[in-house]
């Protein structure tokens, strides 16, 4: 009981940080979701959007792991996807046990539903949808996820940074008083409130690269700047974007 209290303390804190002053009816929700699910703003379990709680795929996973998950299967339904079109359709099976049955979630997406920011990726968004849907089933959880949101926003508009003026480009320091990139990229993730791992993920997958240290510094930049522009002007669909890099459960059932 004192570790849920704690942990709700740390919730309502970080919540006020970054989306101020929370509604009684809010943090009441806040308060269960911390003592039922452990559910943690920190770990980038839950969103709050338009003065509504929301859980996220990384925290839904979390939460399986948690909870021993025994495995997850995710079956592309062809009769109902449209490959031409963009369109996707998953069906999604989560096994709590070796001896459960199973809970079922469908998801789906195309280009009239997801954000401009993870256009292309309908595939994998669908995929992921499903996925927290068979999940919010298996553990009784009533909030939607941010994937499942249809689209946030239109396409961000691009930022430069300022690059060296002696034209020269050093893997990773600084030049005209910037700092580094690394330290510009760890700023971003914390104030942003991103989780650095699939920010990592994300980057390599931008840059074209196996890792983020093997892109060159004009990619890393321009990543850089398409980051801070997408959390700036779209912070939900960047958590979007960033969950579809986590890895599911594999396990058999």
């Amino acid at each position: 009981m004192k570790r849920n209290v704690v942990s709700f303390r740390s919730n309502a804190k970080l919540a006020r940080q970054l989306w101020g002053e929370p509604s009684r009816l809010a943090l009441r929700g806040l308060r269960e979701l911390t003592a039922k699910h452990s559910l943690s703003i920190a770990a980038g379990d839950l969103q709050f959007l338009d003065g509504r709680w929301y859980v996220t795929h990384c925290g839904l996973l979390q939460l399986a792991s948690r909870k021993g998950c025994r495995g997850i299967k995710t079956i592309l339904q062809e009769r109902l996807s449209d490959v031409g079109a963009g369109r996707w359709v998953f069906k999604a099976t989560v096994f709590k046990s070796s001896s459960s049955k199973g809970f079922v979630g469908y998801g789906d997406a195309d280009p009239s539903n997801v954000s401009s920011l993870v256009r292309g990726a309908e595939m994998r968004v669908a995929e992921t949808r499903a996925v927290n849907r068979a999940l919010r089933k298996a553990y009784g959880i009533g909030l939607c996820s941010v994937e499942e949101l249809g689209a946030f926003s239109s396409p961000t508009r691009s930022a430069a940074i300022p690059a060296p003026s002696n034209g020269s480009h050093p893997s990773n320091g600084s030049s005209n008083g910037q700092p580094r990139l690394r330290d510009q990229l760890c700023l971003l993730i914390r104030q942003h409130n991103l989780d650095p791992n699939l920010v990592k993920a994300y980057a390599a997958d931008f840059c074209g690269s196996q890792t983020l240290s093997g892109a060159n510094r004009e990619l890393v930049e321009s990543f850089i700047s398409h980051l801070a522009t997408a959390a700036k002007e779209d912070r939900a669909a960047l958590v979007c974007k960033l969950n579809s890099y986590a890895q599911p459960l594999e396990a058999t059932p």
